[in-house]
């Protein structure tokens, strides 16, 4: 299974111009089954580069045979009497058995700017998994607060416990309206997106640490990219072309995964070379 993440900025490349037929046209190359962005817009005409209209609606329109699932973190009115958003996106090749949407964490911080951020959850059909399903989560974790930033790291902790337990310990199907079903939740989680925290920052090793108290014996989630490369260093992720947010090149954007399916990861690889967003995209490989 070939996954890619990418914090796309909603298609505006390195030129400044938006263009999300270029954008489309680098994550082909990949050929990937899962495909996770970050930073989609829709009816954000007042960012750089002015991207025009739904943004999630033409990049559907522009992936025929994937099935594509959306959640903001930011949600205004535009102006027109339609809602302004700007968040994640997961395209799929395999069924999408269920979608969980996780406001995260934003605790005051008047100091810098910030915005709402969410994480995408997607249950991935996958029958040679543990319970025959993927947990997908993809974020994008606050920039300019490390307390909103590592309170979020938090919440996906917390987010992955909870999944893990409920795939362990299906609940009751004695309720047969609708929206009660009981579906596959997965044992295994890929966690992926821009994490806007470096390898050498603190919330990297706390959301690997290991889970104590009635969280125990939950999957610890490992970098992807030490799985398969060990003590390399990571490649950069962001500021690969050209400074601006970062003083230079760094790492921000991983693939985590649970140690309960580690032995799956066969490579993770970054393009370094597109010039299509300000960052780069990511590819995770799991045996299938």
């Amino acid at each position: 299974m070939r996954l890619v993440s990418w914090n796309i900025q909603w298609g505006r490349g390195i030129d400044g111009r938006v263009d999300l037929a270029r954008t489309v046209a680098v994550l082909q190359r990949f050929d990937a089954e899962v495909i996770a962005l970050q930073e989609v817009a829709v009816h954000h005409e007042g960012l750089p580069g002015a991207p025009a209209g739904d943004q999630f609606a033409q990049l559907r329109a522009l992936m025929p045979g994937y099935e594509a699932v959306f959640a903001a973190g930011s949600d205004l009115p535009d102006g027109q009497g339609g809602r302004r958003l700007f968040g994640q996106a997961v395209f799929a090749r395999r069924p999408i058995l269920q979608v969980f949407r996780h406001l995260l964490p934003w605790p005051v911080d008047v100091a810098v700017p910030s915005m709402p951020r969410v994480a995408l959850e997607a249950i991935i059909a996958a029958p040679s998994w543990p319970d025959e399903a993927m947990r997908l989560v993809t974020t994008h974790l606050e920039y300019y607060s490390p307390r909103q930033r590592a309170a979020q790291v938090e919440a996906l902790r917390a987010l992955h416990a909870e999944g893990w337990q409920h795939a362990r310990q299906r609940r009751s199907a004695a309720e047969s309206d609708t929206p009660f079903a009981v579906l596959p939740r997965g044992e295994a989680l890929v966690l992926c997106g821009d994490c806007n925290f470096s390898p050498a920052m603190p919330e990297y090793q706390r959301l690997q640490a290991a889970f104590a108290g009635d969280q125990t014996g939950v999957p610890r989630l490992l970098d992807a990219w030490t799985i398969a490369h060990g003590e390399a260093p990571h490649v950069p992720t962001a500021g690969v072309h050209r400074a601006s947010f970062t003083a230079g090149p760094e790492c921000f954007d991983f693939f985590f995964v649970g140690e309960n399916v580690a032995e799956r990861v066969q490579d993770v690889r970054v393009d370094g070379v597109t010039d299509a967003s300000d960052h780069q995209p990511v590819m995770l490989e799991l045996a299938d």
